[in-house]
């Protein structure tokens, strides 16, 4: 049977995308329009069915390739290969490395009071200014979740973390400018040699930090520790690097921002979050590794902040050979388009879905949906490797800003989610903050 979907344009469908907003509102109205498996246009894919069935996604969850034209402008990042199109037989063992650090408990915590002063060190920024004007929350917490990751993934062996994050952000401005059409401040070619300066920088910032853990010194990266003591070359390691800074830099930041927009126009929801954080930490400002386990309607919140607003608002595969999807057959060489969005918002397992509701993540909720009904990080072999350290990372900033501040949104100011390689909001979220007590 065919797939159905709109009907071809010759400029590849880049204007319905345009028109829509955006790809990611695009795929909500494909699946509105059209159902749970539509094909439709996608500039760099012959082939491309977007699937929006949680149980129908369970067919797809083996695949372990990424479409490579999709990810072209990665590239220019890497030098031993596009870390985000690597085959299969690298790709596996790399990202069984990356899940022994990344996911483990240990590593969490022994950085975990390192995370916990530089969210402090933001929240004593923000009392001081109290009164002195909105905060812009996205600009704000990036930066922070920026700081975060270079303290994680290069220990305490940047000699100039400042430093550091800025030549990133240089980086990260071009390329996505790129992607996105998006001219940077000083396009053109005076922009693209500080970027290719910064990139030379940061690369030779981790030559420094490998060169320290090779002779025993410095202060330990459990991630490039493990990559060093793996074997890996080093060219390989300043990718991995450079793969961890940009999946973890914007993700967090805006995970949080958009949790503290929506507690900030549910009263009720910001009151349970602080009895609870007031009855668990008591007069403590922060809390400790363990703590983060009795915070449980903080994490629903979390949970159900990214159901409404995941922090990648979709993923690609492609596929190796035919596989069936329900009543439709998927050829080899399609790009299977994975909507988180649209995943999220599916009345059939999300009742009044665009209602904030932490409560459907009670355990007893939980168990009634699909495993695939909520897939914020992915699904798969490809899925995000660094999830468990960026809820700790949320979980831990959340506990501590609202711990000490309440927020109030700044009337007449809209917040309009639009994609730039992560969910963000057009004009930031601007937001009033005063201390609790």
């Amino acid at each position: 049977m065919n797939i159905p979907g709109p009907e071809p344009r010759t400029d590849e469908g880049v204007g319905a995308i345009a028109a829509a907003g955006g790809l990611h509102h695009y795929q909500r109205w494909l699946h509105t329009e059209y159902g749970p498996v539509v094909r439709f246009q996608l500039p760099g894919a012959e082939t491309a069915v977007s699937v929006a069935d949680p149980v129908l996604l369970e067919a797809t969850a083996h695949i372990n390739k990424r479409p490579e034209r999709l990810f072209d402008f990665l590239a220019p990042l890497f030098e031993a290969g596009n870390l985000q199109v690597l085959p299969a037989d690298e790709h596996t063992p790399l990202r069984r490395l990356l899940l022994s650090v990344l996911a483990g408990r240990p590593s969490h915590e022994r950085h975990f009071a390192r995370f916990t002063e530089l969210t402090t060190a933001l929240a004593d920024r923000w009392a001081e200014r109290a009164g002195q004007g909105p905060v812009a929350l996205q600009k704000d917490l990036t930066a922070l979740t920026l700081r975060m990751i270079c303290a994680y993934a290069l220990g305490g062996d940047a000699e100039d973390p400042d430093a550091v994050i800025a030549a990133f952000e240089d980086v990260l401005t071009e390329y996505l400018g790129r992607l996105y059409e998006v001219p940077a401040p000083d396009a053109g070619e005076e922009g693209a040699k500080r970027a290719a300066e910064a990139l030379a920088r940061l690369r030779a910032t981790v030559c420094r930090i490998v060169a320290a853990h090779d002779s025993g010194g410095g202060d330990r990266s459990d991630l490039i520790g493990a990559l060093v003591e793996a074997g890996e070359r080093p060219a390989r390691i300043r990718d991995t690097v450079m793969m961890s800074l940009l999946a973890a830099h914007h993700t967090t930041g805006v995970a949080v921002s958009w949790t503290l927009h929506l507690l900030a126009s549910h009263p009720e929801a910001a009151d349970r979050v602080t009895d609870e954080l007031d009855r668990v930490l008591g007069d403590r400002p922060a809390p400790e590794y363990a703590d983060l386990r009795r915070l449980t309607y903080l994490d629903m919140v979390l949970k159900e902040s990214m159901r409404l607003y995941p922090p990648g608002p979709y993923g690609a595969r492609e596929t190796a050979e035919a596989i069936a999807l329900g009543e439709y057959e998927i050829p080899a060489g399609a790009t299977v388009f994975y909507p988180f969005w649209a995943v999220h918002m599916n009345p059939d397992h999300w009742p009044e879905p665009e209602k904030f509701m932490p409560e459907r993540f009670t355990p007893q909720e939980v168990a009634k949906r699909p495993r695939l009904a909520y897939i914020p990080f992915g699904l798969g072999p490809r899925s995000c490797e660094g999830a468990g350290l960026a809820v700790i990372e949320a979980q831990l900033v959340l506990a501590v800003l609202l711990k000490r501040f309440r927020f109030r949104p700044v009337p007449g100011h809209g917040v309009t989610p639009i994609e730039r390689f992560v969910l963000w909001a057009a004009d930031d979220i601007l937001m009033t903050v005063s201390p609790r007590r």
